[in-house]
C-alpha cells in the first residue's frame, strides 16, 4: 500500500504492547485522528455521563464493557468530521461482535478499514509495562516508573500533573486483562488476516525503534 491509500487504520495487540503510545507518535504524520477507546470512556467517566458511569465497574476490575456500549461510543466519535478522511483506532475491536459491527458500519459508508497493525508482545514483557505505567490525571500523558521516567517522581513533565496508577493496571487486574486478550481478541487476527489488511509488528524495546516499524508498514 502507499501511504495516500492507508487512511483507516486499526491497531490491535495485548494491554502494554505500546498501542496508544505508538498512534499519538504517528498519527500527525498519517494525517488522522487518533481514536482511544480507552480514552473515550475515561473522558466519559470524568464528565459522569450515564455511559461512563455504566462502565467504570467492568474497566475498574479489567474487564471489557459490554460489547453493545463499546461499539457505540465508537460509532459516535468516527461520525465526527474530523474522522470523515481517515482515523487511526487503538482498542478497538476486542471482540469478533465488535470487529463485525466495525466492518458492517465502515462497509456502509463505503469507508472501509484499510490496515489492521497487530503490535506483538511476549505475555511477560507486557505485564512488566503494565505493572509500570503511570498516567497524568492532567494531560493524559503515560510515563513508566523503569522505561519512561519522569524527572521528578510521580509528577507529570509536561504539565506538572500528578501521576496515577490506573485500577486496571494492578497486579490481579493486569493477568485477567491478558487472559481476556488471548481469549477474545487474538482470534481476530486470523480474521483480519483472511482479509488481506493485517500487517504486524514487534513491539519490544525503545519506543523509537517500534515507531519507525509502524511508519515502515504505514508507508509513511
Amino acid at each position: 500500500m502507499t501511504r495516500r491509500s492507508i487512511r483507516r487504520v486499526v491497531l490491535v495487540g495485548p494491554p502494554g504492547s505500546g498501542k496508544t503510545t505508538q498512534a499519538r507518535a504517528v498519527s500527525d504524520k498519517l494525517g488522522a485522528p487518533h481514536v482511544c477507546i480507552g480514552e473515550l470512556f475515561r473522558s466519559n467517566i470524568a464528565r459522569g455521563t450515564p455511559l461512563g458511569m455504566a462502565s467504570r465497574s467492568y474497566l475498574d476490575r479489567g474487564e471489557l464493557v459490554p460489547d453493545e456500549w463499546t461499539t457505540e461510543i465508537v460509532r459516535q466519535r468516527l461520525a465526527e468530521p474530523d474522522a470523515a478522511g481517515g482515523f487511526l483506532v487503538d482498542g478497538f475491536p476486542r471482540t469478533a461482535h465488535q470487529a463485525r459491527s466495525l466492518t458492517e458500519a465502515l462497509n456502509d459508508a463505503g469507508t472501509p478499514v484499510d490496515l489492521v497493525v497487530e503490535t506483538l508482545l511476549e505475555r511477560d514483557e507486557a505485564a512488566l509495562r503494565l505493572a509500570g505505567r503511570r498516567s497524568c490525571g492532567s494531560c493524559g500523558r503515560i510515563w513508566h516508573v523503569r522505561f519512561n521516567p519522569p524527572a521528578v517522581y510521580g509528577i507529570c513533565d509536561d504539565c506538572a500533573g500528578a501521576l496515577e496508577q490506573r485500577s486496571d493496571d494492578a497486579a490481579a487486574a493486569i493477568q485477567h486483562r491478558l487472559d481476556l486478550y488471548d481469549r477474545d481478541t487474538a482470534p481476530l487476527l486470523e480474521l483480519y488476516r483472511r482479509q488481506g489488511v493485517l500487517a504486524t509488528i514487534d513491539a519490544s524495546g525503545a519506543v523509537e525503534d517500534v515507531t519507525e516499524r509502524m511508519l515502515s508498514v504505514l508507508g509513511v
